[in-house]
């Protein structure tokens, strides 16, 4: 009963540990995943840009209007950057976890 006993211990804490290797596994693939999101999101948002751009250069808007849509732009700017840091910074605290859990086993 006791060898019965042991073997399905040992099984269970084998079973955990290699369950928290894969989770650290998918959070690494999760990892390049975010980052490609997120170049792809810079990209885009720079092209949506530039469409902006395009007619107030041919129309001649004001100064006014050119320096207002270039605050938009920039601010638009600041927060996708705080936005992919802030994703990258909760992804990597999981991370942490994930890597502390498979120490304590």
């Amino acid at each position: 009963m006791r060898k019965v006993l042991l073997a399905l211990m040992a099984a269970l804490i084998l079973s955990c540990a290699s369950g928290f290797r894969a989770s650290a596994q998918n959070v690494g693939s999760q990892k390049q995943q975010m980052k490609a999101r997120q170049k792809l999101e810079r990209h885009t948002l720079k092209a949506q840009q530039r469409l902006l751009k395009e007619p107030l250069r041919h129309q001649g808007g004001s100064k006014g209007q050119r320096l207002q849509m270039k605050h938009q732009m920039e601010k638009e700017w600041r927060e996708l950057r705080q936005r992919q840091k802030d994703e990258l910074q909760t992804l990597q605290d999981q991370l942490r976890i994930v890597k502390e859990n498979q120490r304590q086993l």
